[in-house]
């Protein structure tokens, strides 16, 4: 065969000095052996063939697919070869170099992604009152569950659920009777659980409240403790009381969040315990360590259980002082006797003692050992006002080397006095300026504690005031209803036996069911009535009516909470203001790299004009209106010496500078950014050493 002769040739050429011609031989041979094998002699000769074994060998030896070894080891040592294999070396251990470094400096040089809680605004749900799944007229988890689709509707990613434990619903739930179990109102564990699941697969996170100071006085560890059983003696805190006429004289005047002594006699153990609240909300003792382990070991379960976080409330009420001494009174000259209301004391005894922060340390660490895993971190809020004390609502956050909550939620927008540009940016100022650096900011315009836009400022203020909630930096919480402008109900329309709790002790015009059509009992319910009645307003302020308008507040609400997803600047840029007045309060939003800026003018007063290309040195001539509370001025292109906006307008303006408000000397002080970042055009990223 070929292959054969091949490996011959150089045999004979070394033999012979040519080449030998054989290539018909065998054929040859094989026909004589049939014919006649005796006759060798007239078989032809080969002939010799004098060939030049150098080019014989060039002609024969080159590179082919497959080639063995040896054949290959013959070509690797020639200088062609082997100097483009050494380049191609070289060029890959440079190559994997440059990768490795480039990696480590994209790593080095890329700012901290934001958390989701960060990511996304926080919803809030009151869960009585969202959705009634079995028509007995109060909502329930399956309920939530079944209108999810409203919250990605809204593109919201974070759920928090006010409190669903099991309790007697004084003060409407926020007594717990057992931190284990779900109350029968809003359905089962399995409910609870089939709800983390759904909320989960929708890629949403679910945040729930809890309340540690206090227990409801129908708990197991509260009747244990009056019979001083065990452990659970000291789990609340017991003093001795003085009687005298047939009456009980307290310890001392500390006087309840609600009003009269904070002190309660107890027959079973013949002493007064102590409670911050309602006198079926005893106190806890967290000077017992056990105590803080119970809280602890809660904590742990709801999170096994799927939660993403939680909002611990009333936490400054968490320790009291152990001397029993007075408060001293707002009022020196009033009366000892005749102080029965919580702002007629200073609370220098009751609240915020030391200790306090270690104890909320403590939670934080537990929380901690849940966030190991990637992508499930879990946020921790502390859900406590304390208004006119903004140093020791900060503390809240920790230090720069011990961290407590993520954030403490904000009031500042809901606790205002009065409505105007000025108030507005003296709440956002308040806080930004006294916020640790590198901590994250929040914002909320209503709660379940407090009247809602609508009914505490106006109707023609519900827009523009969502405008700032979904433009200021930091997190916004809506709570439930006010993406559609819901009011409060007429109180009066307000009774027990809406409530079926006993003595009502907490607001309830602002917890009225959410209108989700204009049905009867706006789709809240398909049962014949509602724990609350539903607002009047109902038939045209429902979700189904404005998500068909494109002017309506829930229409609004979504085109914000996209541009705050969508855009840089809006999600983690700088923010500066640049003026307020009596009427409007304007900022702007912007990121370092990007040229395109984000302007607010929101009116909080009368029908305003103002000249901001005179404030702002290089602002642009005009500016297009990228949204507006009027819907029909998107789009439209205005002159940034003559901005006019009417009473509850607001303006998204947008342009393109060079010459970004936050690097101008004007703005030093004025301008405040919580987790910096710069942008790359050339390579579309983020970068942090601008």
């Amino acid at each position: 065969t070929v292959e054969v002769e091949a490996r011959s040739l150089p045999m004979e050429l070394s033999e012979k000095g040519g080449v030998e011609n054989n290539g018909f031989v065998q054929n040859e041979a094989f026909e004589d052996k049939e014919t006649d094998t005796s006759s060798e002699e007239e078989m032809p000769k080969p002939c010799s063939i004098d060939v030049d074994p150098v080019a014989v060998e060039e002609t024969l030896l080159k590179p082919y697919a497959g080639m063995p070894k040896e054949v290959l080891l013959q070509f690797s040592s020639q200088a062609c070869y082997r100097v483009t294999r050494e380049i191609l070396f070289w060029l890959i251990i440079a190559g994997s170099i440059a990768l490795v470094c480039a990696t480590i400096a994209i790593i080095a040089l890329s700012p901290r992604c934001l958390d989701w809680w960060q990511a996304s605004p926080i919803y809030q749900i009151y869960p009585r009152s969202f959705k009634d799944s079995n028509m007995d007229g109060n909502g329930d988890l399956k309920g939530i569950q079944e209108k999810l689709d409203h919250i990605t509707y809204l593109n919201i990613k974070t759920v928090w659920i006010t409190s669903f434990f099991k309790s007697p619903l004084k003060d409407l739930g926020y007594g717990a009777e057992d931190f284990y179990d779900i109350d029968p109102i809003f359905g089962s564990m399995r409910d609870f659980e089939n709800l983390i699941a759904a909320i989960h697969d929708r890629g949403l996170k679910v945040i729930m409240d809890l309340i540690p100071n206090h227990t409801s006085d129908k708990h197991r560890w509260f009747q244990l403790s009056r019979n001083r059983t065990g452990k659970y003696t000291d789990y609340y805190i017991w003093q001795d009381c003085t009687q005298a006429a047939g009456s009980v004289i307290p310890p001392n005047n500390w006087v309840s969040v609600f009003g009269n002594s904070s002190w309660q006699f107890d027959d079973m153990r013949k002493q007064c315990y102590f409670h911050q609240f309602g006198k079926e909300q005893p106190d806890l003792n967290f000077r017992n360590l056990a105590v803080q382990q119970e809280i602890q070991d809660i904590i742990e379960f709801w999170l096994g259980k799927g939660v993403d976080g939680f909002s611990l409330g009333a936490v400054k009420f968490l320790l009291e002082a152990t001397h029993l001494r007075d408060e001293p009174p707002v009022n020196k000259s009033q009366n000892g006797e005749s102080i029965t209301a919580y702002s007629q004391l200073y609370h220098d005894y009751t609240t915020t003692q030391v200790g306090l922060h270690d104890i909320i340390r403590g939670f934080r660490h537990t929380m901690n050992q849940f966030s190991r895993e990637p992508g499930r971190y879990r946020f921790m809020g502390t859900d406590d006002d304390e208004k006119e004390d903004i140093e020791a609502t900060m503390m809240y956050y920790g230090t720069t080397f011990i961290q407590e909550a993520d954030f403490p939620l904000n009031f500042n927008l809901i606790n205002m006095k009065n409505l105007s540009g000025n108030s507005i940016f003296e709440a956002v100022d308040l806080w930004m300026k006294n916020m640790p650096a590198g901590k994250w900011p929040n914002w909320a315009v209503g709660s379940p504690n407090a009247a809602r836009i609508s009914t505490r400022i106006g109707k023609e203020y519900v827009n523009v005031m969502n405008m700032l909630l979904l433009t200021l930096p930091g997190t916004p919480v809506t709570y439930y209803g006010e993406e559609i402008g819901m009011e409060n109900i007429v109180s009066e329309n307000v009774s027990e036996e809406h409530v079926n709790s006993g003595p009502v002790v907490v607001t309830l015009p602002e917890k009225s069911p959410m209108q989700w059509d204009g049905e009867v009992n706006a789709g809240f319910t398909e049962g014949n009535s509602s724990w609350l009645p539903v607002n009047s307003d109902y038939q045209s302020v429902n979700v189904e009516v404005q998500s068909t308008l494109p002017n309506s507040t829930l229409s609004l609400y979504r085109a914000l909470t996209s541009l705050r997803n969508n855009e840089l600047p809006m999600n983690r840029g700088w923010m500066c203001h640049i003026w307020n007045d009596s009427d409007v309060f304007a900022y702007v939003r912007e990121i370092d790299g990007l040229d395109r800026v984000f302007m607010m003018v929101l009116n909080f007063g009368q029908e305003s004009t103002v000249d901001l290309k005179a404030i702002v040195p290089n602002l642009p001539s005009e500016a297009v209106v990228r949204l507006s509370t009027h819907f029909s001025n998107a789009g439209e292109v205005v002159n940034t010496k003559v901005i006019k906006t009417e009473m509850g307008e607001g303006l998204v303006l947008e342009y393109k500078t060079a010459k970004p408000v936050h690097t101008m000397e004007a703005f030093q002080g004025k301008c405040f950014v919580a987790e910096k970042a710069c942008y790359s055009k050339a390579f579309d990223l983020l970068y942090k050493n601008c």
